[in-house]
């Protein structure tokens, strides 16, 4: 199988180290340095058990060179229709996109670029963070879910025994709103707040008015959520994302990550989401609100310090 991974990130590196060992990976994106780095030196991927792995795979190569198979979209969420385009241009005609994006409205921006039939949807609830360029950090495994539908469920399939065989581990469903709606609602609780405190994701679980901040922001999205009538897969938002904060307690969010390299943020896609379905389905959200505000100010500020 030919795969482009779109994107340079902790994601795209962790899933390119792995699938490059059984298929053939080749990763597109625009972070140069990063780029730079793969191509020159390689990944180096530290293990959540203290081992190292070192792994080579193409990188930043031009796009009319490849007829792919599956194009991996791993992109933040405002780089996504560009991710299309290239996908579009470089997949066979039976190829797939498929995007594990964090927050909703991917794959409906995907589908302005690519036919709604050959774009695919998963999450994943694996753990990891670039610690500079070339170097990854493994911060932890978690399940990976893949929707199918019947036009493409045999190529989900096939995907989906290839991730198993990388070591992920990959489960096929027929609707995944729930699942999108658990982890974007463990999003909510967690990215903001560890980017705008700078800390661990376990900070949270510990620090009594950062876990009271994170808990009513939790409870405004669960209740957009249950205002649209959609089933979270657990019973307590709350006490999962306090677990996922404990599991995780090491790792960096991908929002303090993007912060502290002057980079934009999802907080369009998981905070602004929830305050936008908020209002339609008239739910108040003053705390997400503020966690948007305070998010937006720091990226402005950051802009401004660089510029």
């Amino acid at each position: 199988m030919k795969i482009a991974i779109i994107g340079t990130g902790a994601m795209a590196c962790l899933f390119a180290s792995r699938l490059s060992q059984l298929a053939d990976v080749v990763m597109l994106g625009t972070w140069q340095y990063q780029l730079t780095m793969l191509q020159t030196k390689g990944l180096l991927v530290n293990h959540p058990d203290g081992s190292q792995t070192h792994h080579h795979f193409e990188v930043g190569a031009n796009l009319c060179n490849h007829s792919i198979d599956l194009a991996l979209i791993l992109v933040k969420a405002h780089q996504t229709k560009r991710a299309g385009t290239w996908a579009n241009r470089i997949l066979r005609d039976d190829g797939l996109a498929l995007t594990l994006q964090n927050g909703l409205g991917n794959a409906k921006l995907l589908s302005t670029q690519i036919d709604e039939e050959r774009v695919a949807v998963g999450i994943t609830s694996q753990g990891a963070m670039v610690i500079e360029p070339g170097v990854l950090k493994h911060a932890g495994e978690g399940a990976t879910y893949l929707a199918y539908s019947p036009s493409n469920h045999k190529s989900i399939s096939n995907i989906a025994d290839l991730f198993n065989q990388a070591g992920f581990e990959t489960h096929l469903v027929d609707n995944l709103t729930n699942l999108i709606w658990g982890k974007l609602i463990i999003n909510v609780g967690i990215n903001p707040l560890t980017a705008l405190l700078d800390v661990p994701n376990g900070f949270l679980a510990e620090n009594e008015f950062a876990r009271n901040v994170m808990s009513r922001a939790v409870q405004e999205a669960v209740a957009v959520a249950h205002a649209q009538g959609i089933e979270l897969p657990y019973t307590d938002a709350v006490q999962r994302t306090l677990e996922v904060c404990r599991h995780t307690a090491t790792n960096r969010s991908s929002m303090l990550q993007d912060l502290s390299r002057h980079a934009p943020t999802e907080i369009e896609v998981i905070s602004g989401v929830i305050i936008s379905l908020g209002r339609q389905f008239g739910i108040h959200t003053p705390v997400n609100a503020m966690l948007y505000d305070l998010i937006r100010a720091a990226q402005d500020s950051s802009f401004a310090h660089i510029s």
